[in-house]
Formats: C-alpha cells, sequence, structure tokens
C-alpha cells in the first residue's frame, strides 16, 4: 500500500460540495418514468419483473470483505476505520433493462453488499444493517449529470426488448470501431456502452464507483481490481471461442471459473484533493490519479462456489436490490447521479417485487441469503 504517493491534503467533506441544478426535480421525475416505463415492458413480454438497469447477472456469490489494518487517519474512515472481516454479496452483471444475448458485448458492472456494518445510516436504511457499492468497469460515467443520462436512457428506452439480432450485429461493427480507435489511443465510452466493449473474460475487469462517495471526513470515488494469481491471468484474456459465440458466455465463463478457483480483489480509495480537477457534479470527468492515486483499503475474497444458477438467481437477483443509498452516512452518494439514484432505485424495487410476488428484505447476515439459495 502506496500512501506516498498523496501529495496533497484531500478535500474535507462538507454539504456544500453539491450543487443543485435548477431543473433537477423534473429531470428526476423524467428519469423515474423512463426507468419505470422500460420496466413495464420487460414485464409485458417476459412475464417476469426485472431490474430497469443491470437486469442480466452472470455471477451470483458470498464472500468477505477484509478491511486491511494499519491504515492511516485519511484512509481509516466509515467501515474502514477498524481492521474487521465482513460477509458480502457480490452481484457481476451488464447494463440494460433486458437480458441480451451475451453476444452483444456490453460493459460490466458488479455491486457488492456488505452485511453487519455499524454506524450512523442514510435516511431510508435506518433500520440495516448493509452497506452497498455499486461499480462499473470503466473509470467515468457515460453523462456528465443526471439530465444528460436522461437523454441517452430515452433512446435505449426506445429500443427495449426490440432486435435483439440486430443488436448483435451492431455489436461486431462497434467493437470493431472501437478497437481501431483504441489503436491509435482513443477510446469512446458512448461505443463501449452501446455493445462495443471486448470479448475479455469478464473476472479479469477492474471496476469503479465512477461517481463519488463521502468518505468519512473526505470525498473519494471506490474501485475494485483483481489481485489474486488466480484472477490475474485474465486481466485482458479474450474469451474461448466457444465462450464468445455463447449466449451465456459470460456465466459459463464464470461458473467454470469459480468451479475450481478462489479470488481476490483489492477494495481501492481514490481521495478527492482538488474540487475543480476532481468535480463533484461532472461524472463524466475521470480523476487524476496523478493528484491522488487509489489505494487498497480491503481485501475481498471468494472462495471457489457455483458462480450462477437458477437458484442463486431467486435469492439474488429476485431477492435484493442494490442501492447506493442502503448504507452508512459516512458513505453518502455525492453528485446528481447519485441524487436522481435515491429518488428513481425503491420505486423500481418496489414495482420488481410487487410484480414477482417477493418484497425486497435487507438480510441481516449471509446465512439468511444462502438459506434462500445462495
Amino acid at each position: 500500500m502506496n500512501t506516498d504517493a498523496i501529495t496533497a491534503p484531500p478535500t474535507p467533506y462538507s454539504p456544500d460540495v453539491e450543487t443543485l441544478a435548477d431543473d433537477e426535480g423534473e429531470v428526476i421525475q423524467e428519469l423515474n418514468e423512463t426507468l419505470l416505463k422500460m420496466s413495464k415492458v420487460m414485464l409485458e413480454h417476459t412475464g417476469h419483473g426485472m431490474r430497469s438497469v443491470h437486469a442480466k447477472s452472470y455471477g451470483l456469490l458470498r464472500g468477505t470483505l477484509e478491511v486491511l489494518p494499519g491504515l492511516p487517519a485519511t484512509l481509516a474512515q466509515g467501515l474502514f476505520a477498524t481492521p474487521k472481516c465482513y460477509d458480502l454479496i457480490a452481484r457481476f452483471s451488464t447494463p440494460p433493462a433486458e437480458a441480451l444475448d451475451d453476444r452483444v458485448s456490453l460493459p460490466r458492472g458488479v455491486a457488492i453488499k456488505i452485511i453487519g456494518v455499524e454506524g450512523a445510516r442514510l435516511q431510508g436504511s435506518e433500520n440495516d444493517t448493509t452497506q452497498d457499492f455499486l461499480m462499473v468497469d470503466r473509470p467515468v460515467f457515460n453523462a456528465p449529470d443526471a439530465k444528460h443520462f436522461l437523454r441517452s436512457l430515452k433512446m435505449l428506452a426506445a429500443t427495449t426488448d426490440k432486435a435483439e439480432g440486430g443488436k448483435r450485429g451492431v455489436s461486431v461493427l462497434l467493437r470493431g470501431t472501437a478497437a481501431a480507435l483504441g489503436a491509435v489511443g482513443i477510446e469512446s465510452s458512448t461505443l463501449v456502452s452501446m455493445g462495443g466493449h471486448k470479448q475479455t473474460h469478464p473476472l479479469g475487469e477492474t471496476f469503479f464507483t465512477q461517481v463519488p462517495h463521502r468518505y468519512g471526513d473526505y470525498i473519494a470515488k471506490l474501485s475494485l481490481a483483481p489481485v489474486s494469481p488466480s484472477l490475474d491471468p485474465l486481466k485482458g484474456q479474450p474469451l474461448s471461442d466457444a465462450l464468445a459465440d455463447d449466449p451465456n458466455g459470460l456465466r459459463r465463463a464464470t461458473d467454470e471459473f469459480f468451479a475450481a478457483n478462489s479470488g481476490e480483489w483489492e477494495l481501492r480509495v481514490q481521495l478527492n484533493t482538488d474540487l475543480e480537477r476532481m468535480p463533484i457534479e461532472d461524472a463524466s470527468v475521470e480523476w487524476p490519479q496523478e493528484l491522488s492515486p487509489y489505494i487498497a483499503v480491503a481485501r475481498m475474497r471468494i472462495e471457489s462456489q457455483p458462480g450462477w444458477n437458477d437458484e442463486r438467481s431467486r435469492a439474488v437477483d429476485d431477492g435484493l436490490s442494490f442501492n447506493p443509498w442502503h448504507g452508512l452516512e459516512a458513505h453518502r452518494p455525492l453528485g446528481g447521479v447519485m441524487r436522481a439514484r435515491r429518488e428513481v432505485y425503491p420505486p423500481s424495487t418496489e414495482f420488481r417485487g410487487a410484480a414477482n410476488g417477493c418484497p425486497m428484505h435487507e438480510p441481516t447476515s449471509a446465512q439468511q441469503v444462502v438459506a434462500q439459495g445462495l
């Protein structure tokens, strides 16, 4: 753990670091309507209530999170203040509202639910003991704010559950275009989000919250990076031809790996040190690591187990919700994208639970989820 690379003091947290947009209420209302519309379309077409984002999981796993000992005061904040081992549930997924064929090569995400966390809670999760972090395998969000995200979401909503074969063909073209741009040092988050993600092994990815959280007395973004010898060879590794041509290739890849291996990831923190170059309200800006690098504060371990099956899907996909507002006040989500999530996630969760006759409940132990099928 190299803490010497932090050359500037971290930015103190204050409510003043956030700035609400004048039309934020109207934008959030439209986001809510659009997301619920997507969920209703999928319910009508599939008969099952699905998430309005990240509907398809490819890994449903239980593990532990060990907070590292000896952290300096700036990093020993919130749930990371004391060395301790927590149970957790990890859900790996792809972003759309539909369970698309994996040959449509999309970004990958992970949501982790840490269980048994103590401390002052965020409003709406006062009776819970969980902390959720949501991450995607790119360091920045694909829109600067909720208003711009709404524009892209409306375009996505218009194609939900339509022309999956055409989406596969477009994905092939986008992967080629993205690869050509990458060869000359240009990366396009838009192409990647539309189906141009490289067909690489899903367990070799590094994930990012993309948008900031309060970090106790400070402000930070978080990252989850594979570090064990079992995972290291998977970084950037192309999927085998058999997996790349499988509609559920990501699930197969995850299941095959955990049938024979365990894995470890570092949970890392990037402290904010400059509000101008590391803005709170523009989620499309990557915080420069030369100002503040990601530093490990905990380690996630997942032992060998089934990677995905129908029983686990019923327990986690249908039985749990993941929301960055499930958590501690010390890790309050920050910025307009996060404020929008606070308002739009609960109605989506309630709709899905009602459709499936399975109201969501926050677990109090990993054993409780295990008893339900995980």
